[in-house]
């Protein structure tokens, strides 16, 4: 068992796996665990410093902690799977967090307010509008109906050019309102015409790379 822990810390930190020296906040945890539930799942090891080496669970307060952040500031609730992990002496806790199929999952902030975030690589980002109408979408049994008028033009040229671009910047560039800004990109994103991708400046949107390679 070990062995399992130390692979899994051996790969790093990335879009299934993340690290927790210790959890004093569950409001922290919940954040990382609507990332998962929202993106293709993961595990949270707690006892593991950025590191990667073992720092080990401290006490039984963080498997409390654990499950408060999955069930009362996850909104629909988490339903995680911990193991006890003990090597050398140090207890590593592992969680696992299913993706969900009642999505989008939010977790609530300090200041009570409830936001949903997606999973990039190793970082956790806060989802827009765009994203949020997307994962809704998704669940829908409705069908597409994509149309290709001046304002969806406007933004496949831009992008063609290798250009990425925000909620706002289209709104500007296109002269529309945020309503039709967010409803076309997210059928755009359905499509699999373009992708999303987070930043410290926020949420982007450039040609995909399946629709690239068709074109």
């Amino acid at each position: 068992m070990g062995r399992y822990i130390h692979n899994l810390i051996s790969g790093g930190e990335g879009l299934h796996l993340d690290f927790k020296y210790c959890i004093s906040d569950p409001r922290k945890i919940a954040r990382t665990l609507s990332a998962f539930s929202n993106t293709d799942g993961g595990k949270l090891l707690i006892g593991v410093r950025d590191n990667g080496s073992l720092a080990g669970v401290r006490s039984d307060e963080e498997y409390y902690m654990i499950d408060a952040a999955a069930r009362l500031y996850c909104d629909p609730e988490v339903t995680v799977k911990t193991s006890n992990h003990d090597i050398n002496g140090k207890s590593i806790l592992e969680v696992k967090v299913p993706v969900s199929d009642r999505m989008p999952v939010k977790a609530k902030d300090e200041h009570g307010k409830w936001k949903a975030y997606f999973r990039q690589n190793d970082q956790n980002f806060m989802a827009d509008r765009v994203i949020m109408q997307v994962w809704r979408r998704r669940a829908s049994s409705r069908g597409l109906l994509l149309r290709f008028e001046e304002k969806e033009s406007t933004l496949l040229n831009h992008l063609r050019d290798g250009e990425k671009i925000t909620l706002a910047g289209y709104r500007s560039l296109a002269g529309i309102n945020s309503r039709t800004a967010e409803k076309i990109l997210s059928n755009f994103v359905l499509c699999g015409i373009i992708s999303y991708e987070g930043s410290e400046k926020g949420i982007f949107y450039r040609l995909s790379d399946e629709f690239k390679a068709v074109r």
